[in-house]
This record gives C-alpha cells, sequence and structure tokens, in this order.
C-alpha cells in the first residue's frame, strides 16, 4: 500500500477533491494512523467523526446508497451490539488492556485496509464496508464515552476510563489524545432530535476542527454551602445600572479616521452609576422571603469593574449565594491599545471564590440609527461609524459543569449572533444553559436576540437567557415602538418569555427547574433519558426595602482568601472524587483501583502526553486519595450517603489548606450520589 503522507502545511479540512482517508487521518493525528489509536475511544471517536462530517458519510443513516442497509442486522441487533461493544472497550481501557473488542477490531482492520480511500468515493458510498466501518466505530466510540460529562449515566464499567478522560479535557482541552491544535473531541450536553447532520449521529461527543482554545471546568455548586445544587435554582436577575446617561459613552480622543469618506472612530462605555452593594444586599433580603436560597446572581455586559467584581464577591459569600456571573470591564494591559470585553463567572468553593472568563469576540458597532434610537448623538455624532474600543482576543470558549448534569456557557452580545466557529461549536457541544449578558435595548421577543436564541433552543435545545440593563432598555425609543422594560429573555424547550422589570422594582427572580429529557442519536441507536432540562417555572419581581437608618456601609467588606486551588485543579479533583463515588456505588471496581489512578506518580497520564503535574495538583491527588480511603475506611457493607459524606469534615479537621479544599469537593460529589449506597 502506498505511504500517501497528509500534507503538512495548511489544513486539508475544506479540500475533498483527490484528498485521502490516510491523508484527512495522518493531518488530524500529526503522525502515521496506527492501530495504538484503538486503545483510547476518544480518539477514535474524533477521527470518524470529522470522516462522517468531511466525507458526507452521516447521511448514509437515514439514506444508505442502492443496495446498501443501516443499521447493520437491523435497529435492535445494531443498538444492542454497539453497546455491549461499548461496555466491553470501557472495561479494557479500564484495565489498560489491548484486547480490543471484537466488534471494534473487525471495523477497525476495514478501515485501515481502505486508507488510501478517496474521501470523494466515501461520498458516494463507494466502498459501502469502508462507509459501514466508519459508522459503526463512531457509533461504538461515542457510546463508550458516554458519562465523562454532560450528565449522562455513569454505571457500568469505565469508572477509571471515565477519570482519566475528565483529567485530559480538563488539562488539555480535549477528551481525545490527538493534537489539540487539528481536533479537539469534546462531550456533548444535548442532541437534537431535527433534521440530519453530523451532530446527528453523536449523542455523546463532537469533535471541533476549529482551532477555537476550550476551557471545560467542573465546580461543585452548592446551595447553603451544604448541599449540593438541588433539581431547582432560583436566579437573581440585576438589570444594572437602572440609568445610563449620554456622557457615559466616550469617545476615544483621536480616534476618527477617514473623515472624509465613510468615517469611523471608537467609543468606550463608562457606567457613572457605581453599583449600589446596599441595594444588592436589601435585594437578597426581599428574595430570600420568596425562596429557599439565591443560588445565582446575573448583572448585564460591562456592569462592572475589576475591583466592582471583588466587592460584589464579598457580599455574595457573607450571603451564601454561590455563583456570579457578570460582565467586566478590565482594564487595558500594557501591549494591548484596547481593554478587553469580557464575562466573569465565579463560584464558590468553601469559602473561596473559583474563577471562569469568558472573553467577548466581536466589537458593538453603532450605525446612525442606533445612535438615534439610543439618543446618545450629543456623545457620537451620527455622522460617523462607532465601533466599540475593544482589543479582539483569540477565540475561546469557556464550558462549566456546575453538577446535576448541568453545563453552562456564558457570552456575551454579539457572540450569540455571529456565524462563526464559536457558534458552531455551542450548538456542537448543546450546553445546558447559555447565559448571554448584553448592552443592548430592550429584550423583545421580536428582536435579533430572540431570533438567535431560538437557533440555540431549537437545535440542539438548549435554554436561553439574555440579560441587559434597565438604562440601555429605557434609552431604547425608535422611532414607532412605544418604551419597553423588557431587561431578559428566556427561551426553553417550553416556549419564550419576556421578562420586564416593573415601575417601583429593583430585580427579577427566575425560579427555575431541573429535569429529565430524551438524549437522541440517528444511527440506530435508541433514545435515552439522561438529558438535563433547565425550565423556567417562576417570575418573581424584587422590590428592595427601604434602606435603614443609618444606612449600612458596604465598603468595608474584605475580600475573600485567596482560591487554594485553581480552576483546573478543582476540576481535576472533581473529577476524580466522582470516580471514587461511582466505585462506591456501583462496585465495578474497588475505591481501591481508583485510587491507585487518582496519585500523581501514576503512569497512565504519560501515555496520554498529560505534562507533569504542579506541586500544587499533586499535592491535591494526593490528599484526595488520603481522604478517601479514610473516609470509606470501616464504613460497612452498606453506608448512606450522609454517613459518608458527614465523615469528610471530620476526616480534613485540622489539616493543611488543600486538603480541606479536596474535602470540601468530595463531600460535594458524595452529596450527589443517590440516596444509599454500597461500600
Amino acid at each position: 500500500m502506498a505511504d500517501v503522507r497528509a500534507p503538512t502545511g495548511p489544513s486539508p479540512l475544506r479540500v475533498i477533491s483527490g484528498l485521502t482517508v490516510r491523508q484527512l487521518c495522518e493531518w488530524l493525528c500529526d503522525d502515521e494512523v496506527t492501530d495504538d489509536l484503538v486503545a483510547w475511544a476518544p480518539d477514535v471517536a474524533a477521527l470518524t467523526c470529522v470522516l462522517l462530517e468531511r466525507a458526507h458519510v452521516y447521511r448514509f443513516v437515514v439514506s444508505p446508497p442502492a443496495g446498501a442497509e443501516w443499521p447493520p442486522g437491523g435497529s435492535r441487533k445494531f443498538a444492542a451490539d454497539t453497546a455491549a461493544a461499548a461496555t466491553q472497550w470501557r472495561s479494557a481501557m479500564d484495565r489498560g488492556s489491548t484486547e480490543i473488542p471484537p466488534m471494534v477490531r473487525s471495523h477497525w482492520d476495514v478501515l485501515m485496509g481502505q486508507l488510501d480511500t478517496p474521501l470523494a468515493d466515501l461520498a458516494s458510498g463507494r466502498p459501502w464496508s469502508a462507509c459501514q466501518a466508519v459508522l459503526v466505530l463512531h457509533a461504538i466510540a461515542d457510546e463508550a464515552s458516554a458519562g465523562v460529562a454532560g450528565g449522562a449515566r455513569r454505571d457500568g464499567p469505565g469508572v477509571i476510563f471515565r477519570a482519566r478522560a475528565r483529567e485530559l479535557l480538563s488539562r488539555s482541552g480535549s477528551m481525545a489524545r490527538l493534537p489539540t491544535d487539528r481536533v479537539v473531541r469534546l462531550p456533548k450536553s444535548r442532541t437534537t432530535s431535527v433534521g440530519i447532520t453530523h451532530r446527528s449521529v453523536s449523542r455523546y461527543g463532537c469533535s471541533i476542527t476549529d482551532e477555537i482554545a476550550v476551557h471545560w471546568d467542573r465546580v461543585p455548586l452548592r446551595r447553603g454551602r451544604a448541599a449540593p445544587v438541588a433539581r431547582h435554582a432560583n436566579v437573581l436577575l440585576l438589570p444594572w445600572p437602572l440609568r445610563i446617561r449620554e456622557s457615559d459613552f466616550v469617545p476615544i480622543p483621536g480616534s476618527v479616521r477617514r473623515p472624509q469618506r465613510e468615517p469611523f472612530g471608537f467609543f468606550e462605555y463608562r457606567p457613572s452609576e457605581p453599583l449600589d452593594l446596599d441595594l444588592v444586599d436589601r435585594l437578597i433580603d426581599a428574595a430570600a422571603e420568596e425562596v429557599d436560597q439565591v443560588d445565582v446572581v446575573v448583572l448585564p455586559e460591562g456592569c462592572l469593574d475589576e475591583g466592582g467584581v471583588a466587592a460584589i464577591e464579598a457580599l455574595l459569600a457573607r450571603r451564601g449565594v454561590p455563583m456570579l456571573v457578570t460582565g467586566v470591564r478590565p482594564e487595558p494591559n500594557g501591549s494591548e491599545e484596547f481593554a478587553l470585553n469580557c464575562l466573569h463567572v465565579g463560584v464558590l468553593v468553601g469559602d473561596t471564590w473559583c474563577h471562569y472568563r469568558q472573553n467577548k469576540h466581536h466589537r458593538w458597532f453603532l450605525d446612525a440609527g442606533q445612535i438615534e434610537a439610543y439618543n446618545i448623538a450629543g456623545a457620537l455624532h451620527p455622522g460617523v461609524r462607532w465601533w466599540e474600543a475593544m482589543a479582539i482576543p483569540q477565540r475561546n470558549v469557556q464550558f462549566l459543569e456546575v453538577g446535576g448534569g448541568m453545563t453552562v456557557a456564558a457570552v456575551v452580545c454579539e457572540d450569540l449572533a455571529r456565524l462563526d466557529g464559536v457558534a458552531q461549536l455551542l450548538r456542537s457541544v448543546g450546553p445546558t444553559l447559555v447565559v448571554t449578558l448584553l448592552l443592548d435595548g430592550p429584550q423583545l421577543a421580536s428582536r435579533w436576540t430572540a431570533r438567535y436564541a431560538s437557533v440555540l433552543a431549537d437545535d440542539p435545545g438548549s435554554t436561553v437567557l439574555t440579560l441587559t440593563a434597565l438604562g440601555m432598555a429605557n434609552r431604547s425609543r425608535p422611532v414607532g415602538h412605544p418604551p419597553s422594560r423588557v431587561v431578559a429573555l428566556w427561551k426553553d424547550s417550553r416556549g419564550m418569555r419576556e421578562i420586564a422589570l416593573d415601575p417601583g422594582a429593583q430585580a427579577v427572580l427566575l425560579k427555575a427547574i431541573v429535569g429529565r429529557s430524551v438524549r437522541h442519536a440517528a444511527d440506530g441507536r435508541p433514545p435515552v433519558d439522561d438529558v438535563t432540562d433547565f425550565t423556567l417555572a417562576g417570575v418573581e419581581q424584587v422590590v428592595a426595602a427601604a434602606p435603614p437608618l443609618p444606612a449600612r456601609s458596604m465598603d468595608v467588606l474584605p475580600p475573600g482568601p485567596d482560591a487554594i486551588l485553581s480552576a483546573t485543579e478543582i476540576s481535576v479533583v472533581s473529577g476524580w472524587a466522582d470516580a471514587i463515588c461511582d466505585a462506591i456505588h456501583h462496585g465495578y471496581c474497588s475505591v481501591g483501583d481508583v485510587i491507585a489512578e487518582v496519585g500523581p506518580e501514576a503512569s497512565w497520564r504519560g501515555s496520554v502526553a498529560l505534562p507533569e503535574s504542579t506541586v500544587q495538583l499533586s499535592a491535591a491527588l494526593a490528599a484526595l486519595a488520603d481522604v478517601a480511603a479514610t473516609v470509606v475506611a470501616g464504613a460497612g457493607t452498606t453506608v448512606g450517603v450522609r454517613q459518608l459524606s458527614q465523615r469528610v469534615p471530620h476526616v480534613v479537621a485540622g489539616s493543611d489548606p488543600v486538603t480541606q479544599a479536596v474535602g470540601l469537593v468530595l463531600s460535594a460529589s458524595l452529596q450527589a450520589m443517590p440516596t444509599s449506597v454500597n461500600a
């Protein structure tokens, strides 16, 4: 067989004519295609998913070529055979065994024998044996990856494999071992049941070939510092500033260019109304009269500067609110003309905040019509096209698992609407919730945000929340349109709802519930009920009580202590804590087997090309192994979850800060388990 190596220059992904299976796969691997790939199911899933897309083979699951049959042997047999092979594959990966399931081996051998087949031939269904091999391998590899993330069930063999894949995902941004500048394999939270694309045949993972930096983190979101997130959540929307002045829009001096023809310039948004922490405190009081607890506080785009983030986090920590999502205006660094515009997510872990950032990628553009509609012509001349003074960073997307099968992504304003790689990535992953922070007019069902929210809500079915500032909604007065106080929009599987801020109210409380729905695959695998839904159940206007006399001062709140573990370290510890809990609950492997793989000295990390663990991560992993072993020791054959989780604080009491942080994560994982376990 001819040794046709992949081109080493530009990506061949956008070319089909003349490109062979070998060339595409070797470019994705940056190496020869060998049997080593089948030792790790996510590698096979990554390659076959790209093949299905580039050669359009995915369409054969609903429209096979003449004389061909799909699925092989009928749907029932194919589903049973695929599930059995996936279980065998997970078991082999748990043991680090090279004994690949016969069904995987036979179809892999077929594919290896057809490496020099042009993609154009596959697109025509020739040879059908190669097309079938790609489809079958993809189905098994996808099924074998179930439970790594995204809310899928975690029973059966694969406890150690899933934990390894989670660590690889947290530290590299991909579940696959392949070069992440070529292809990334990510978990999938939701699937669509409409249409037919390459996304339709994958229900547990997706492959991304756009060069977008992906950060996938896990953090235990706890309610009242005691229990993991329950089957409901209360979201407090603070649509601030409540008033925005024309003078808050400031042109950059000397920035107007091409003054003779289509002039354009740059402006900054500098809100003059500061964050009123005392009002936030009183709004939390008012919300607490209605619900058991506020779980998340959300503020619009550009609402806070860096100092404001620390101040509100100190207040929320004191009030037991475990999550913050807000727009931030950072200061420019020394090398950039303009500052970034970004979104900040903070999650309270114990007494410290774990921080995540999502950059905005597209500048806001104001033309004459918008300038007049917002009544800011005195600050920005309508004869100039004004661009937001914002540094444009490399594309990145942050995904955050918060427990209960919930995956959250958050974007800023125009990033919801631009049909670029970020939007396609969101559709591929299908987060449970997409939060979009805006500095925009009213969030009406007739406006652009509703159109793009509907795209994600329809396919893949994500819930979308948008939020703008009341001050901006009030400024929006297009000719022929009445004023509106609709500051937010919620779109989920039940429909769309405009959310207004009533006169006299300063915040809106959303009551959302967590449920289950169906995960689909168009390749013949049966649907399963393991998708997490997040739907709106109620809306409450929040009015703060009158301020006390004398007024309380919030300026003296000290910032919380620095986080003991980084976001990545928390994610890795959380993934292994879940594996320990799975071993306790399901019994497919012993807790000792898992603990042996947790420690920083475990050899498997070298086999997946992970760099050596940092000193801090090594200490955290060693602490997790020690704490878990002590908690489980002497627990008895049957023990309740509460008893196990209640042992953790006693085990870590008086220990170093790293061990105490690890104990919080392990306790959260234990409390998220079913009500009884087998030790």
